[in-house]
């Protein structure tokens, strides 16, 4: 079984995970992990907090002389800022610092105070703040390296932010996941467009969203399944993207546009090569057909909200004077939808890695490779 667990707060000590199912063998590379770590830190519109942490990874367990051994995983990011909330995020002594207690909408500070019965807003939105994040991404690393060893590459690029949308003529699919943008977008004219409205809300003191795509190649043939509902890759990925926080609708291939579109236009038609093998002209499905990989690329995009957090506070409540207020503000960005692409990444990377190893096992790599191998082998008639 491939999973893994977080753990940490936003202003804590550091992140942990602890990841479970990595094949023996696997080496790893924790300076590609870094660079991730680094991908999920930048783009424009982001706000202080970025130029106070410098992510990197540690390895604790699981890795010895740069190979996996097959036991569980111990990654840990440090939080830099933690010296200057020693006293206010302590895990003993008194309680020190202000109890927030203006909620903010759209976030989880209300209704987890309600459920939790905390008293200080704080104790929630260290939790779920999307600085959790930064351990997703350090598991995604793991993920796409394995998937990287069997063949299979993980990438995303931004397709809209605040309503300005990329030419998608312009994007060179063959180069995701090798650009210097700014806003990991490849289309070079909308960049300049978003980072327009990006100032303009930032004036404004306000926040945009946006969508990204994740696109995953390489995959085999029936990853996933159609016999249980928990089961179908689409759904797995589908509540992967879902989890990451502002993340608000996702969609799979040509996804909403189907209900746009007449059937004789909406599936991909199927065709032998002259070795008979079976392709699409097109890729509407996002490579995924009945829950399972079709062998095409996975597609999956996901639309992210404005981050709740403004510098121009909307109306609210204060939970502990029971009174109408403007919310709270903390640090924050006008624009994280670079930043959730790769997170993004990482959570696609996970189902899928997951969904490999459910498929062919293996204790160690040779073993994976091994399998996949012989299942290509029989799929291809040879």
């Amino acid at each position: 079984m491939f999973r893994f667990l977080t753990a940490g707060e936003s202003h804590g000590q550091c992140l942990t995970a602890i990841v479970e199912g990595i094949p023996a063998g696997l080496p790893i590379d924790v300076a590609e992990m870094n660079a991730d770590m680094a991908r999920r830190q930048q783009g424009y519109g982001r706000g202080g907090r970025m130029q106070i942490e410098t992510d990197t990874v540690e390895v604790l367990s699981g890795v010895r002389f740069g190979e996996t051994m097959g036991d569980p995983i111990t990654l840990k990011v440090a939080n830099r800022d933690w010296k200057n909330w020693t006293e206010r995020m302590s895990v003993s002594g008194s309680a020190a610092g202000p109890v927030v207690t203006a909620a903010r909408p759209g976030h989880a500070d209300l209704i987890g105070t309600q459920k939790y019965d905390r008293k200080d807003i704080r104790d929630i939105l260290e939790r779920a703040s999307a600085r959790e994040t930064a351990a997703r991404v350090a598991v995604g690393g793991l993920a796409k390296q394995l998937l990287k060893a069997c063949g299979i590459k993980v990438a995303s690029h931004v397709v809209n932010i605040g309503s300005v949308t990329v030419d998608r003529k312009k994007i060179d699919y063959s180069a995701l996941g090798q650009t210097e943008s700014e806003l990991n977008c490849y289309d070079a004219a909308a960049e300049e467009k978003m980072k327009d409205v990006i100032r303009q809300a930032k004036a404004a003191g306000d926040t945009l969203g946006g969508v990204f795509e994740v696109v995953v190649t390489g995959s085999p043939v029936g990853l996933g399944s159609h016999i249980q509902w928990d089961r179908r890759l689409d759904a797995r990925l589908a509540g992967a993207l879902m989890s990451i926080q502002a993340i608000k609708g996702v969609e799979v291939g040509a996804g909403f546009t189907y209900a746009d579109i007449p059937g004789s236009k909406a599936h991909d038609e199927m065709f032998f090569d002259e070795n008979k093998q079976v392709y699409r002209k097109t890729n509407r499905a996002g490579g995924i057909e009945g829950g399972m990989s079709n062998g095409e690329a996975i597609v999956v995009r996901a639309a992210m909200k404005p981050i709740p957090t403004l510098m121009t506070p909307l109306h609210s409540v204060d939970i502990a004077a029971k009174e109408e207020v403007l919310a709270c503000t903390e640090r924050s960005d006008v624009c994280a939808v670079s930043a959730a692409s790769v997170v993004g990444e990482a959570m696609a990377a996970f189902v899928v890695a997951e969904a490999l190893l459910e498929k062919f096992g293996g204790d160690t790599l040779g073993d994976l490779k091994a399998a996949i191998k012989h299942y290509e082998d029989r799929l291809s008639g040879e």
